[in-house]
């Protein structure tokens, strides 16, 4: 196992950067997309909430990989040319998204009726209550399952495998055929994905501990 790592340590590299890169950049825009379809299905406008359950509901309900392979295979040939890299980023952001913004609305939805009521009351617009007032309280409680679905988008990101994405479970299947080592390798490569989601766990639960204090 040892000699698959020192001979392949390149490959390895390579697939362990592209993993984080993708998975940092997809994180940051699936929270913020996550959080504007939130917003959007909790506002008062109709045409905002159909416009919000529609797109949760279309990413939600179809599978990961499809998701990546419409803009790998559909989005090049009739709108703009993209790499597996991109292909697999942008699907990654908008399936993970749908869930995060299902989870953000959850958590808006459990503070009471009274919180926005008092701070319209006291004078601040709707777009004021929920930034100051409604968001912060609401993003304390989601921080365990938005911590989920972030361990979740990392664990995801090995679908750029299947369109050349040059992730780690991409180098991890090369490394594979051409040692013959297929079990010592998908080992390494499970070591690998610790190395990146273990820490993030124990971050987001001590993020839950310092916010619930």
């Amino acid at each position: 196992m040892w000699q698959i790592i020192t001979n392949n340590w390149g490959s390895f590299l390579t697939g362990f950067w592209n993993t984080i890169l993708c998975s940092i950049i997809a994180l940051i825009f699936s929270l913020i997309l996550g959080v504007f379809f939130a917003l959007l299905e909790v506002a008062p406008p109709k045409f905002g909430r159909v416009i919000a359950k529609i797109y949760i509901a279309i990413f939600r309900n179809i599978p990961l990989l499809v998701i990546v392979m419409i803009f790998y295979l559909i989005v090049p040939r009739y709108i703009v040319k993209l790499s597996g890299f991109q292909a697999g980023t942008i699907g990654l952001t908008l399936y993970t998204s749908a869930f995060i913004a299902e989870t953000v609305r959850a958590g808006i939805n459990s503070i009471g009726d009274g919180q926005m009521e008092g701070a319209r009351s006291n004078g601040m617009t709707y777009t004021q209550a929920m930034r100051y007032v409604i968001l912060p309280q609401a993003m304390k409680i989601v921080i365990p399952p938005l911590g989920n679905q972030f361990v979740n988008l990392v664990k995801n990101s090995s679908v750029l495998a299947f369109v050349a994405g040059f992730d780690l479970m991409y180098q991890t299947q090369l490394i594979a055929f051409s040692t013959f080592r297929t079990i010592d390798t998908y080992v390494i490569v499970g070591l690998f994905y610790l190395i990146l989601t273990l820490p993030l766990s124990y971050y987001m639960r001590h993020l839950e501990k310092k916010l619930a204090q």
